[in-house]
């Protein structure tokens, strides 16, 4: 006769077995290219249930435990407790999960600085700052987080070499506007609100801080805005990006009028803001709208090596072909562009720049 204990055992090794078998399968169909990690643990989530997914639960108890307990699986069990290449790979970059900031997914730092609905986050001795979106799920931009975003762009500007704003949020980047504080704001809020968001972005593209956005997920609205003032844009697989205002009766209000023709050209642009639909990653990168599309898991660490390779480039050189570079006007654009070389040229970095290179050595930049 089995005892409460036996009981509790077999449960313990069913759920085990389970779990470490969806994972493998799971993994299996990532490598053959079957669905991304973001579809599989939306379908096991919405469809089966299972909450959290496999790779957001391995994410959690650790790759590196993970890796182990397949390896000491019961030879009963079968030969599918062979670890994939893709948990393995994972391991030996050290990527384990929460504990480490990576896995499947990307995590802020435990010692990030904590605000409202935001995250600050410095890296390499403060040369990159991350900035984490953080309002789950879905990150909605309301005149708080507008404020917020403001407020901190002041600490991070020419401060950082580099800047990545992502999501804290693993299935979503920022879903647009909050719907529900429209009917709280008056003119005088909303006004303020589109103020504040125009001051802060056309001061991200006039700095000498290079800013990155990770787009994990669904970046629409006023998501795709912040994406599109930022000067590069690094897509996940499973990234979506629209501007569906007008589905509302109202127009884009942070930017999206102007930087997406600026982007995608004026038919394209006007297209996506008078149809609303939204379009995926391949596609945004086919007309320009992001930089680079990577497989989701490997999004930050891509966003990251963009930021290592930026913040190595001479700060007041990013700022003056910054500056320069979005007059519509042409030849008052190359006026722009002569002051800013003449800016350039005469400074330190300049020197150490061109010195550098003579002397067949790496330069190292100060900002001076």
């Amino acid at each position: 006769m089995s005892t409460a204990a036996d009981t509790e055992q077999v449960l313990d090794t069913v759920v085990e077995r389970f779990q470490l078998k969806s994972l493998v399968e799971a993994c299996l169909l990532v490598e053959e290219g079957v669905a991304t990690i973001k579809d599989i643990d939306m379908g096991m989530m919405m469809g089966a249930g299972i909450i959290p997914g496999p790779f957001a639960a391995a994410d959690e108890r650790g790759l590196d435990e993970i890796v182990q307990a397949l390896e000491n699986a019961p030879a009963g069990w079968g030969d599918w407790t062979e670890p994939p290449v893709l948990l393995r790979r994972l391991v030996a970059q050290g990527r384990l999960g929460k504990k480490t900031g990576q896995g499947f997914y990307a995590y802020p730092s435990p010692d990030a600085e904590q605000k409202e609905t935001l995250l600050l986050e410095w890296r390499d001795e403060g040369r990159i700052a991350v900035l984490w979106l953080n309002r789950p799920p879905m990150n909605p931009l309301s005149p708080t987080v507008i404020n917020e975003l403001a407020e901190t762009w002041k600490q991070v500007d020419g401060k950082a070499r580099a800047m990545i704003i992502a999501s804290s949020n693993t299935f979503t980047f920022a879903a647009g506007a909050d719907i529900k504080e429209f009917t709280k704001m008056d003119e005088t809020i909303g006004a303020k609100m589109v103020e504040d968001a125009h001051s802060f972005m056309l001061g991200m593209g006039k700095s000498r801080t290079a800013t990155i956005a990770a787009v994990n997920s669904i970046a629409l609205g006023g998501g795709c805005e912040l994406a599109m003032a930022c000067d590069f844009r690094i897509a996940a697989e499973s990234a979506m990006f629209g501007q569906p205002e007008i589905n509302l009766g109202i127009i884009p209000g942070f930017g999206g009028t102007q930087r997406l023709a600026r982007l995608v050209g004026e038919a394209k642009a006007l297209e996506m803001n008078l149809i609303g639909e939204p379009i995926d990653a391949f596609k945004a990168e086919e007309i320009g709208l992001v930089n680079e599309v990577v497989p989701d898991h490997e999004l930050f660490d891509t966003a990251l090596s963009w930021a290592r390779k930026l913040s190595e480039q001479a700060p007041l050189a990013i700022e003056q072909i910054k500056r320069v570079s979005a007059h519509g006007d042409l030849e008052e654009g190359l006026k722009a562009e002569a002051q800013g070389f003449a800016t350039a040229f005469q400074s330190e970095d300049a020197k150490e720049g061109i010195g550098a290179f003579l002397g067949k050595r790496k330069p190292q930049f100060k900002g001076e």
